[in-house]
């Protein structure tokens, strides 16, 4: 897929506003199928941005709004298929197991369960999924999912743009940034969950 990819990367046309769609479906997809690289693609935008190519504002602009367009599409699919659906089909990228669970963080975390969501490898689609089943108001989701989006693509945008205008320094500098990230963000929520079971074993045998 990389290859492929690559060589897309090498034929695109210098069009600005084609640049601009493509940004676009790219975010919003990156939603919908979760191993589209939406993120690379976005930094993609960053590296046109250094070029002269593009316009920062615009390609922030775009980015931001596909990114919401696709995390409110799912939501909407969540809100009306409901929750048995999901259940009974078990996808592999919606699994019934990662959507209780991101349930249970609705439960306790509400809305800001969405506003963390961009920063939450893996599980942005599951989340947006889990919104419409637990049925959360539209307009709150649509605000904490921009806010959210807005904040991570300003972040990665830059982050390309300050790379400069070499395709292959930008991509694997960022390929190192967004690994060693994730590595973080699992780690840390593995040992969340270490303390709350010890902690929970604990408080149970003192009762």
């Amino acid at each position: 897929m990389e290859t492929c990819l690559n060589n897309f990367i090498v034929n695109l046309p210098q069009s600005s506003a084609l640049l601009y769609l493509l940004l676009f479906v790219s975010a919003v997809l990156e939603n919908l199928f979760p191993p589209i690289p939406g993120d690379t693609i976005t930094v993609l935008g960053a590296f046109f941005v250094g070029k002269g190519i593009l316009s920062f504002p615009a390609v922030y602009a775009v980015t931001t709004l596909g990114s919401t367009c696709g995390f409110m599409l799912l939501f909407g699919i969540g809100y009306f298929l409901e929750r048995e659906f999901f259940m009974k089909k078990d996808f592999s990228f919606f699994s019934a197991k990662s959507i209780l669970a991101a349930e249970k963080w609705f439960e306790k975390y509400g809305y800001y369960v969405v506003l963390a969501n961009r920063f939450i490898p893996g599980l942005r689609s599951v989340v947006s999924i889990a919104a419409g089943i637990t049925i959360l108001k539209p307009r709150r989701v649509f605000l904490f999912a921009f806010t959210s989006a807005a904040v991570w693509n300003f972040i990665w945008i830059y982050a390309g743009f300050s790379l400069g205008n070499n395709w292959d320094t930008v991509r694997e500098k960022f390929s190192i940034i967004i690994g060693g990230y994730n590595i973080a963000v699992v780690s840390i929520v593995a040992a969340a969950v270490a303390v709350y079971l010890v902690t929970k074993k604990i408080r149970s045998a003192k009762n």
